[in-house]
């Protein structure tokens, strides 16, 4: 019989390298073990409210539900859950996303070899975890303001080539709408140009 005092972790994440992977790690730690998995934001739900896991390791980008979305519903319905959002993605803006959305920890997949166990451990004593390098990023851009969605739906329009009207016929909006949303958008970036912009955008995670 399996001890009770072990950490009972669920693993949320679409690629199963990913899953196998943390339950390689996972399965060679003798104060925690893994008491389910979950492909998508969906099934998250339904496998925490089976298995009542300790801590919850969620992938922020899944098809059905996103992460932010699923760690949202978990805490609703279960105030003291304890979640670590798994991402690609560095950028200050998906961190700050996914601590608003309640989750006690952020973790890149590059540090799950070095950090996981770590993060496990710290989160279930009721720590908060957070790389050094984005809490860095989250405290220079403290009090900056945030892009709209339609800000940000322009954005991922330019990001693609799109000149000024084809983003206004993208998203049905008028040539001197699409303008102000970039002057507003160069201007919360700090960027120089379109370009810059888009740059500032991608590696802070709004796009």
């Amino acid at each position: 019989m399996v001890p009770s005092t072990r950490i009972k972790v669920l693993c949320v994440d679409d690629h199963q390298l990913i899953r196998e992977g943390i339950a390689s790690a996972i399965r060679e730690e003798s104060d925690m073990e893994l008491v389910a998995q979950a492909a998508n934001g969906l099934d998250a739900l339904t496998e925490f409210k089976r298995s009542r896991p300790d801590v919850t390791l969620m992938d922020l980008q899944m098809p059905e539900m996103d992460g932010i979305a699923a760690t949202k519903q978990i805490l609703e319905q279960f105030p003291t859950a304890k979640i670590v959002i798994l991402t690609t993605y560095p950028g200050d803006v998906n961190a700050s996303r996914a601590l608003r959305s309640g989750a006690r920890g952020y973790l890149l997949k590059a540090m799950l070899r070095s950090d996981l166990i770590k993060t496990i451990r710290n989160v279930h004593a009721g720590q908060q975890h957070i790389p050094a390098e984005i809490a860095q990023d989250i405290a220079a851009h403290v009090g900056a303001d945030d892009l709209s969605p339609r800000e940000i739906e322009v954005l991922r329009s330019i990001s693609m080539g799109r000149s000024n009207k084809a983003v206004a016929d993208a998203l049905c909006i008028s040539d001197d709408t699409v303008k102000g949303h970039v002057r507003n958008i160069l201007s919360k970036l700090r960027a120089n140009d379109r370009t810059h912009a888009v740059m500032i955008a991608m590696k802070r995670g709004y796009i």
